[in-house]
């Protein structure tokens, strides 16, 4: 008994957090004005935890972040999509030189800043793009887009956590997140895709019982190994967490790592499916 209660420990934190993150990415995607600063936020925090996994001795980056994000938050203003992944691009390179040359950082940390950079400003960003989908007679519909993802998203790390938990035994990728089982990884997907059908029926512009399916899978798929992406990476620079930002569950990376592959790939598919 006590190995079970050991072992579910830490579900009641972690459930009660993922709740309060989704809330909040909900709740500040509301006003479609402040969505670029609410990214650009997100970019400051990430980058701050990229630096804490691969320069932590070095104390002169908020600055930089700030002025990151600060730009990033203009460009989501003022620029088509296309033109803000070009200058966004330039500005990831502008970042790995100037810790490269100017700060004189290991070339381990010049990648993982780089990398850094291309999750919180061209990956990240999407969600403010998503955000900004508009269409005739459905007002609220970047919203709905944003809902869908982000809830979609979220709760896959949920289904995946909870049947890890209690069915899981055999490891899928012992080496980079131990706890990470086959049987939590099929069983989340799985709700997952059951999750896709009632959230496409609700808020997606569109009733198609295969295109929801497939959503589900695709996005259960790619947030798991998003979440896959972050523990090599928080493995390899010897950090637990990237912060301490929410409660149970680290920084805030940790918890919207399963974004960096969902929301570009969501903007684009929904691009496409309406014709835009």
């Amino acid at each position: 008994m006590a190995d079970a209660n050991g072992k579910f420990a830490d579900v009641p934190v972690r459930v009660r957090s993922w709740g309060y993150i989704v809330l909040v990415l909900a709740v500040a995607f509301v006003p479609a004005t402040l969505s670029p600063l609410f990214v650009a936020w997100i970019t400051f925090q990430g980058m701050r935890e990229f630096a804490r996994m691969f320069i932590p001795e070095c104390k002169t980056h908020p600055l930089v972040f700030l002025c990151m994000a600060l730009l990033q938050a203009l460009l989501l203003y003022f620029c088509s999509y296309r033109a803000y992944l070009l200058l966004a691009s330039f500005l990831c390179l502008g970042t790995a030189l100037f810790f490269k040359y100017g700060l004189k950082v290991k070339k381990r940390a010049v990648f993982g800043l780089f990398l850094g950079a291309v999750a919180c400003l061209l990956a990240f960003s999407h969600l403010a793009f998503i955000r900004s989908i508009k269409m005739d007679g459905n007002a609220f519909l970047g919203l709905k887009l944003i809902g869908y993802i982000v809830v979609l998203t979220e709760l896959n790390d949920v289904f995946q956590y909870l049947m890890g938990k209690f069915f899981g035994k055999r490891k899928i990728v012992p080496r980079i997140s131990p706890n990470k089982t086959i049987a939590g990884c099929v069983g989340g997907i799985s709700l997952t895709i059951i999750l896709s059908n009632l959230l496409g029926y609700f808020l997606l512009p569109f009733q198609n019982f295969l295109y929801f399916s497939l959503f589900g899978l695709f996005f259960g798929i790619l947030g798991f190994w998003g979440d896959v992406l972050f523990s090599y990476l928080k493995r390899k620079t010897g950090v637990k967490d990237t912060g301490t930002l929410i409660p149970g569950h680290g920084g805030l990376l940790d918890r919207i790592d399963s974004l960096i592959f969902n929301a570009p790939l969501f903007y684009v598919l929904i691009i496409l499916l309406l014709g835009n």
